[in-house]
């Protein structure tokens, strides 16, 4: 049967049904980003227990269990292609999972068009013990992320995640503990109510890595709702989807207690690429930094002087303010307004203040 698709985004809510069926409900090209905790397929056979005999809470529902490969690429494949459909022109996906399904995953997200950006490792602080002692200890899962296409003009907050890693690169390896403590939702008997919820953590970064407040993300297997949750709190549009009516209970009580950030503080600092674009001579012009002020990294360990019309001057180097860092770095590249420093009441700033501070002329 058809499915009617729907002419206005349910924007913060969740729909209570199968992924697949719930996303067609969804129109084209209408939504930034897709986070996708799907079934892992583990397949477990029998029951798993420690070594003192107690039996491990692994996961054993019915939404993780499939016939086959095949039923299982099948119900993959459905979904996927539906998230295909959904993402605007520049929008990015990101699908979590385990040995178990990743590279499935991956091999069909390439073959319908989507373009792999990363791979994440996500290494657990805290992984369950390998009880059988048969293997090595399943200590991460593995995120893609991946833009709609090659040519997808997609959203990374570069200075966000560099922030986020005090100042430092943010690598594609993330070290996080599991959900565990007060985050872990419990059921009345005291167990947990999700076994595989994610740590609010993981998403926190996800999403500020990928998104910009009022973007809208949609989870197609929602849980008990740590993507709304984090959303919520950061100012982003969620659309989740969880056929579980327990876990839909459960995320939307975890909504009703969640609070937004102040407005003011969640917008990611800009990118390279969102700078103004302002030509350094323009600052040499107007008297802003004078022809002759000496420039050099932030360690003091290569020095240039500024030119009349608006180059730098370092030995036998001379050129824009990016040609001369990469130059005497002996580097492809380098961003000169973040390389280069000028003494200013005795600290060293980064040549990139002056574009934060002058008005565009």
């Amino acid at each position: 049967m058809p499915v009617e698709v729907l002419r206005e985004l349910p924007l913060d809510q969740i729909l209570l049904g199968d992924a697949g069926t719930m996303l067609r409900m969804l129109p084209d090209a209408s939504v930034n980003c897709i986070f996708a905790d799907p079934p892992y397929n583990l397949q477990l056979r029998g029951e798993l227990r420690r070594p003192d005999d107690s039996l491990v809470d692994g996961v054993d529902e019915d939404w993780d269990r499939f016939s086959d490969f095949a039923a299982y690429d099948a119900f993959t494949r459905d979904w996927l292609a539906e998230c295909h459909r959904i993402l605007l022109k520049d929008g990015t996906i990101w699908v979590i999972g385990s040995y178990h399904n990743i590279f499935r995953i991956g091999a069909m997200m390439q073959d319908m068009g989507f373009w792999i950006l990363n791979d994440v490792i996500w290494r657990k602080t805290n992984p369950m013990p390998n009880f059988r002692g048969r293997r090595f200890t399943n200590a991460h899962e593995t995120m893609i992320w991946a833009a709609k296409s090659p040519q997808s003009r997609y959203k990374f907050n570069y200075q966000a995640m560099k922030a986020l890693n005090d100042d430092l690169q943010m690598r594609s390896d993330w070290t996080l503990p599991l959900c565990t403590g007060g985050e872990r939702l419990k059921n009345t008997h005291g167990l947990k109510l999700h076994p595989t919820q994610k740590p609010e953590a993981l998403l926190h970064r996800v999403i500020m890595a990928s998104t910009s407040p009022g973007d809208i993300i949609v989870d197609p297997f929602l849980g008990t709702g740590t993507t709304a949750a984090v959303a919520k709190r950061l100012h982003r549009h969620f659309i989740g989807i969880e056929r579980h009516p327990a876990y839909v209970e459960a995320a939307w009580g975890r909504l009703k207690a969640e609070r937004q950030a102040p407005k003011s503080a969640v917008v990611a600092p800009p990118s390279g690429r969102e700078a103004p674009r302002i030509a350094f001579g323009s600052f040499v012009e107007r008297g802003i930094i004078r022809p002759g002020t000496p420039v050099m990294d932030k360690q003091r360990r290569f020095g240039a002087e500024v030119t009349a019309e608006g180059q730098l001057v370092s030995g036998q180097h001379r050129g824009s303010i990016h040609q001369v860092g990469a130059a005497v770095q002996n580097a492809p590249s380098c961003n000169g307004w973040t390389f280069w420093h000028f003494e200013r009441e005795g600290a060293l700033v980064p040549l990139d203040v002056l574009r934060k501070e002058t008005p565009e002329a």
